[in-house]
């Protein structure tokens, strides 16, 4: 495998779990906005990945157009954000008659943002990015040993 292809790789996952982490902390910070521009409490928002792969054919025979079909015929070349989507699930209410946004019984929807949950997942979004870094060193260093051994 190329070495700048395994690099390549990494910081493609290194840029999907930053995105994933920002999102995280725009879910943080907003744990108790009742009111936002579309109107209603802030909907929590989810990061959707995919795989960033090529068709090529991978025996050494050469195909044009490499078929699609065949599973062979595909390599990932690392992941992607597809789409950042917004939670439906429904707000929490939460008894409060004096707040402003209280509806006519007296509750609050505030935002269905769950504070554990979020913490859960930003504790996995950094040791995502952590393992992908170390890849991206460990390859460095191979890299380095290997200009050593080409030099002595």
């Amino acid at each position: 495998m190329n070495l700048f292809k395994t690099i390549d790789v990494s910081a493609s996952a290194l840029t999907a779990h930053r995105l994933w982490l920002d999102v995280i902390a725009d879910n943080l910070a907003n744990v108790n906005t009742t009111r936002t521009p579309e109107g209603g409490p802030y909907k929590r928002k989810m990061v959707i990945f995919e795989s960033r792969e090529r068709v090529f054919p991978l025996s050494f025979g050469f195909r044009f157009p490499p078929s699609p079909k065949r599973i062979s015929d595909f390599r990932g070349e690392g992941v992607r954000v597809k789409e950042i989507v917004e939670d439906e699930t429904p707000p929490r209410l939460v008894y409060d008659p004096y707040h402003p946004d209280a509806n006519k019984d007296g509750y609050v929807a505030y935002p269905n943002v769950n504070v554990v949950r979020e913490m859960v997942d930003m504790i996995a979004a950094s040791r995502a990015y952590e393992a992908n870094l170390m890849a991206i060193n460990t390859t460095r260093s191979m890299f380095m040993s290997a200009l050593e051994v080409m030099r002595g």
